[in-house]
């Protein structure tokens, strides 16, 4: 079992250096990378980000929203969390078996005086409180493993990062199911550093197939840039990936109720409708129009409001507090 040295905490630059092990590295031996991200929010490969994430809190708090490879809920990463992936041959015995690459970090945890133990589908808890979550992706016959280890995130951002108004938002990818959180860190019966936990870790992560450590080349990083570049660092996949979703936004201005019903197809605006109470000259179809078709991100949209008397659309409504009601 080879280590690949990774010491980058930018979350776009780690998902790239998966894939780049997965497909590129020597496929006759298996991997292991232990690694952290600076806070970020990792959503599943088939889910609407826009579903999952407080796109409001994340924005206010620059926190970073990136897609992985594999399938399954969306997870937040601090510098408090520790994440670990397993790269090896997609064996009958290994595919789908979570339970299989959980088993080191319930030992390690064991060794440590906490009660951890795999429950559910790919989670491991301790006293019924997830601190772990798994999932796997499949390329070349081989098969990457990747979960958390909440050792002592914040878990106040956890519960903000993902609060989405349910009510609101009717996703058609795969939601996350919440579930209670904890950190491992409160459980240790002596207290050790997260960088200590890792060295523990190692030892039964390695226990059956101990191997070298591997430090990438200037050619080695240049390429997983390359992959970062392509997929990772670009909103179209992050965002523009996204299955539909129907959104239904509504907020009170001095001018009036303004409620705004669209979807979102591939990360763009569609079939918008305005409603509320407020009043105008020019009619609101006519401004859906303009902003249909448009990237679902503020940026874009205040482009195209740029353009017109938006004053004459709604009489007390600001651009800014249309905005502000279709992006909260």
């Amino acid at each position: 079992m080879i280590r690949v040295i990774n010491e980058s905490t930018t979350p776009q630059f780690n998902l790239a250096l998966e894939e780049y092990v997965l497909n590129h590295m020597d496929p006759s031996h298996p991997y292991v990378i232990l690694w952290q991200n600076e806070p970020a929010v990792i959503i599943g490969r088939n889910q609407n980000a826009y579903a999952e994430v407080n796109m409001k809190y994340v924005k206010e708090h620059g926190i970073h929203v990136v897609r992985r490879l594999s399938g399954g809920g969306a997870v937040y990463h601090d510098l408090g969390n520790l994440n670990f992936t397993f790269i090896v041959d997609g064996e009958k015995g290994v595919v789908s078996n979570f339970e299989f690459f959980t088993r080191p970090i319930v030992r390690a945890l064991q060794s440590l005086g906490v009660k951890a133990e795999f429950s559910g589908r790919n989670d491991i808890t301790i006293d019924g409180k997830k601190f772990s979550g798994n999932a796997q992706y499949w390329s070349r016959n081989r098969l990457l493993h990747h979960g958390t280890i909440l050792f002592n995130s914040d878990l106040a951002v956890v519960q903000e990062a993902l609060n989405v108004k349910t009510d609101k938002l009717q996703a058609k990818g795969i939601k996350s199911v919440r579930s209670r959180v904890t950190n491992i860190y409160p459980y240790l019966k002596t207290p050790v550093t997260i960088e200590e936990f890792v060295e523990i870790l190692l030892k039964f992560m390695q226990e059956e197939q101990s191997g070298p450590d591997v430090v990438l080349t200037l050619e080695q990083i240049a390429e997983v840039e390359r992959i970062k570049e392509e997929r990772y660092a670009r909103w179209e996949w992050n965002f523009g990936e996204s299955p539909e979703c129907e959104v239904v936004k509504e907020q009170r201005f001095t001018g009036g109720k303004l409620e705004l019903h669209l979807n979102i197809r591939e990360g763009r605006i569609a079939d918008l409708r305005i409603y509320g109470d407020f009043f105008g000259t020019l009619p609101v179809s006519e401004l859906a129009e303009r902003i249909n078709g448009r990237q679902y991100r503020e940026a874009d949209v205040a482009v195209a409001l740029a353009e017109v008397d938006f004053s004459q659309y709604f009489l007390g409504i600001t651009r800014e507090e249309f905005l502000e009601c279709l992006f909260s």
